[in-house]
C-alpha cells in the first residue's frame, strides 16, 4: 500500500504545478517545472519500487498502473499544455489550437495498444510534453514559429512507430540509460534552480543528455531491428 501511496503523491505535485502557473507572479515557469520534475521523478522510481515489493501479489485488488496513468496524463499532457498556453513560446493566435492538438493526440496515444515493446521501448513518441515544454523554454531559445513547428512534429511522432528509450526498463545499455537519466535530472535541476540565470555549459550538458535519448531511438528503431532481420 505504501508504494501506491507514493505513486499517488504525484497528484499533489501536479496540483502544485497548476497552482504555480495560476498564482505565482514571478518566475512561475521555474516553480511549475520544479513540481513537474518532481512528478517525473516519482513516476520514474515507483515502478521499480512496486516490482521490488511485488505489489501486484501483495495487493491484487489494487492497480498501481491505473493510478499511474491518471497522474501521468495530468503531468505529462494537461499541465504542460497549460504551460504552453500561459507562456510566450507559441504565436498568440496558435496557442489554443496547439493545446487542443496536444491534448487530443495525447489522449489517443494512451488508447493505443502495444505502447511498450517487448524489449522495453516506448513505441511512438511517448506522452512527455513536460519535457518538450521544458526543453523549449529552459534549454533552447527558438522563435515562436519554430516552437510551433516542433509541437506539431512531436504530435505526429506519437503515431510513427519509432522506439524511444524507457529509461528505467529498456534492456539495451540499461546502465548507461540510468546514468544518463541521473545526469539529466542533476543538470536540469541546476538549470531550474539558477533560472533566469543561464550558463552555456549547463545548457550543453542538458542537450547532450537529450541527444543520448535521440541516439537510443536510432539504435532501437533501426540498428536493433536490422540485426533481428539479418
Amino acid at each position: 500500500m505504501g508504494v501506491h501511496l507514493f505513486t499517488s503523491t504525484g497528484v499533489i505535485a501536479a496540483f502544485m504545478a497548476i497552482r504555480a502557473i495560476s498564482e505565482t507572479p514571478v518566475n512561475w515557469q521555474r516553480d511549475a517545472m520544479l513540481w513537474l520534475i518532481l512528478a517525473l521523478f516519482i513516476d520514474g522510481v515507483d515502478g521499480a519500487m512496486a516490482r521490488a515489493v511485488k505489489a501486484k501479489e501483495v495487493l491484487p485488488g489494487w492497480d498501481g498502473k491505473a493510478i499511474d496513468y491518471v497522474i501521468d496524463f495530468l503531468t505529462y499532457a494537461v499541465i504542460p499544455a497549460f504551460f504552453f498556453y500561459q507562456s510566450d513560446l507559441l504565436p498568440e493566435a496558435w496557442k489554443l489550437p496547439a493545446v487542443f492538438v496536444i491534448l487530443l493526440v495525447s489522449a489517443m496515444y494512451y488508447g493505443k495498444m502495444g505502447m511498450v515493446s517487448n524489449d522495453m521501448y516506448f513505441v511512438g513518441f511517448p506522452v512527455m510534453w513536460n519535457m518538450v515544454v521544458y526543453t523549449l523554454f529552459f534549454v533552447l531559445d527558438l522563435n515562436v514559429w519554430l516552437n510551433l513547428t516542433l509541437v506539431f512534429f512531436f504530435c505526429v511522432m506519437h503515431f510513427v512507430p519509432l522506439k524511444y528509450v524507457y529509461p528505467s526498463r529498456t534492456l539495451h545499455f540499461k546502465t548507461l540509460n540510468i546514468l544518463n537519466t541521473v545526469l539529466f535530472f542533476i543538470s536540469n535541476g541546476i538549470i531550474l534552480y539558477l533560472y533566469p540565470e543561464k550558463h552555456s555549459w549547463l545548457t550543453a550538458v542538458a542537450i547532450l543528455t537529450i541527444l543520448y535519448y535521440g541516439w537510443m531511438t536510432i539504435y532501437g528503431s533501426f540498428i536493433v531491428e536490422e540485426n533481428i532481420k539479418s
